[in-house]
């Protein structure tokens, strides 16, 4: 049977430390969906079909790994996919207070469900893709803290928008 695990998140957009993660959770895993949420609370700076592209771009072409999004509750889609295992990422100590909430909130939910968390490394710990997108819309380099083709089409649509 294959081992499978949904690592969900906004990717808004993909980091080196979503990239690490994502890696780090392939050594534990058969498979890995990348499950690309469609947050209704987020104004999103790339569309869904952005974000996917960005994430094959940055992972390559594993086989062990899938590419989607899905709206609505997460242990609803973790179900349907037919998993047990989420994968998050924890930076600091306030991602485990909200990781916590939302890991008991989806064991409530979904029952047999179990979160796993993966520290993310030291190099990326202060990274999060809503201040890259916040230095970028400042002009500042965001150089290693995103894929390359990640950092190219988020330095045109800031040009864009100024």
């Amino acid at each position: 049977m294959t081992k499978l695990a949904i690592y969900p998140g906004s990717f808004d957009p993909i980091t080196n430390g979503h990239v690490d993660i994502l890696h780090r959770s392939l050594a534990m895993f058969d498979k890995v969906v990348v499950a690309i949420a469609e947050n209704v609370r987020k104004a999103p700076l790339f569309t869904i079909e952005e974000r996917k592209r960005h994430i094959r771009e940055a992972v390559g072409n594993d086989p062990r790994v899938e590419v989607d999004a899905f709206e609505g509750l997460l242990h609803e889609y973790v179900k349907k996919r037919g998993a047990r295992v989420v994968v998050r990422g924890l930076r600091a100590l306030a991602d485990f207070e909200y990781e916590f909430q939302l890991a008991h909130m989806n064991r409530r939910l979904g029952g047999q469900m179990e979160t796993i968390f993966l520290m993310t490394s030291e190099k990326d710990f202060f990274v999060s893709s809503s201040l890259v997108k916040e230095v970028a819309q400042f002009g500042g380099d965001v150089t290693g803290l995103v894929p390359p083709l990640v950092q190219q089409e988020l330095e045109q649509k800031v040009r864009r928008s100024t």
